[in-house]
């Protein structure tokens, strides 16, 4: 295999020649730009790049040091948080900085997680137990898990093995995965050797320049036996403040905005790190008049919109059903605006001022799960389903898809664990009964329901 210095790979850098360097080895990307950010084949390597010709190459006592680490035993992990240790030990600083970062003081994103610590779970007894079935439906398929991956950008910035690592570790827990607008694979790729009925989504950022969406979709929807939702992202029309990740901007590293600029694009700014280029070319213009009209017109997929906040955006698309099946009540992970409320806050807002949404389309939460007792909390409150991003992207950097089938053994054991102790034998049988949410109540938005003063929409039954 060849190996190219520094300078020779620098030479690479427009749409017509682009060279990236991932893990050590030189890939010519110059096909995929135009048809998936970030995507890369196998047979696209070119050859390894010489260390010492880098601008700052790693020390040779510290790559020693390294090689005589002997990583645990995935199956000695216990806990998402020792996973998360292993990932950090393991990735590049910067891809570390990328998936932990979030918006200004990150208190959006502790809170997200601290506020499971605030419900307290109330066990039944005397009930039997010995078996627990935690199967579901999402938007009429069935799933072996209420438990779902959240979409993660850039997944192969933490290990090779990116977002079909994270399909194929999906698939033996029956569970779906909505793929990121900015994947570092393709979707075909992706999905290529999933298995019969797998179940996957696809997150739409939609673009300035619509003809690119409208593009996408169109390779979506030719996969309808594969993809069985658009999942269309709301809460971040523009990228927050993630100054962990800006940060990393300043370490000397592959370009990532080379990987993902396609040939007929402006120039990107410069800095900002990860986030600030894969959300070059977002639309911030979306609006319920406009834009649902528009999708109905490029896919019959049905729609799942990501980053509802309020219950009055619940009670908005709930009207819009059957085309909207679903809503994810999320802050983005606490990466787009800081002090957004936490989904069980909104959770929580949609039980009190208009508990019918729960009946007409379902509601899913993302953002702070640790634990499979987070999990079955949210389930409590009416959730149909559970995401999960950065766990599955720190499960990848513990190691490969492995790293994700621990973390999904993990929280599958716990989640049942906490089920039969609570004397619920399946999903079904969980409900407001189990769980103590005072704490957490007196803390949620107590303000007008304003349900019936929004403009162009009167209020109706649903």
């Amino acid at each position: 295999m060849k190996t190219f210095n520094a300078e020779e790979v620098a030479k690479h850098t427009s749409p017509d020649s682009c060279w990236v360097v991932l893990y050590g080895h030189v890939y010519d990307v110059t096909d995929f730009l135009s048809s998936h950010p970030g995507g890369s084949k196998p047979e696209a390597k070119l050859g390894k790049i010489d260390p010492q010709t880098l601008a700052n190459p790693a020390k040779p006592a510290a790559k020693e040091e390294k090689k005589d680490e002997v990583d645990p035993p995935l199956e000695s992990l216990l806990n998402l948080d020792e996973i998360e240790e292993l990932a950090t030990k393991k990735m590049s600083r910067r891809a570390w900085a990328y998936y932990y970062s979030s918006a200004d003081d990150t208190w959006s994103k502790s809170n997200n997680n601290l506020v499971y610590r605030n419900i307290i779970l109330r066990p039944r007894v005397f009930v039997d137990c010995t078996a627990c079935d935690s199967s579901t439906a999402l938007i009429g398929t069935k799933v072996g898990l209420p438990l779902f991956v959240a979409p993660a950008a850039m997944a192969r910035l933490g290990h090779p093995d990116g977002e079909q690592g994270i399909a194929r570790a999906a698939s033996k827990f029956g569970a779906l995965q909505i793929i990121s607008n900015n994947a570092s694979m393709t979707p075909e790729q992706i999905v290529s050797d999933a298995k019969p009925g797998q179940m996957f989504g696809w997150q739409l950022y939609v673009q300035n320049d619509r003809a690119k969406s409208e593009a996408m979709l169109v390779r979506i929807n030719k996969m309808a036996d594969k993809f069985k939702l658009i999942c269309l992202t709301l809460d971040a029309p523009v990228p927050g403040k993630r100054e962990l990740d800006e940060k990393s901007s300043f370490i000397n590293a592959a370009p990532v905005a080379a990987a993902t600029k396609t040939g007929d694009e402006s120039s990107r700014p410069g800095g900002g790190g990860v986030g600030q280029q894969l959300f070059w070319g977002t639309a911030a213009d979306l609006t319920w008049k406009a834009t649902l009209p528009w999708l109905a017109k490029h896919t019959d997929l049905p729609i799942v919109l990501k980053g509802i906040q309020t219950h009055e955006d619940a009670y908005l698309a709930a009207q819009y059903a059957p085309q909207v099946k679903a809503i994810i009540l999320s802050n983005h992970g606490g990466r787009a605006l800081d002090t957004a409320p936490p989904a069980i806050h909104t959770l929580l807002e949609i039980r009190k001022y208009c508990p019918e949404v729960l009946n007409k389309i379902e509601v899913w939460v993302d953002g702070g799960i640790k634990r499979g007792t987070d999990i079955v909390k949210a389930l409590c409150l009416g959730a149909k389903a559970v995401g999960i991003g950065r766990a599955a992207l720190f499960g990848l950097g513990a190691g490969g898809q492995a790293g994700v089938e621990r973390v999904f053994e993990i929280l599958k054991a716990e989640m049942e664990t906490c089920m039969k102790l609570l004397g619920a034998k399946d999903i079904s049988a969980l409900g407001p009964q189990h769980i103590n949410a005072r704490m957490v109540e007196r803390d949620i938005y107590d303000g007008a329901a304003g349900l019936d003063k929004m403009g162009l929409w009167t209020k109706s039954k649903l």
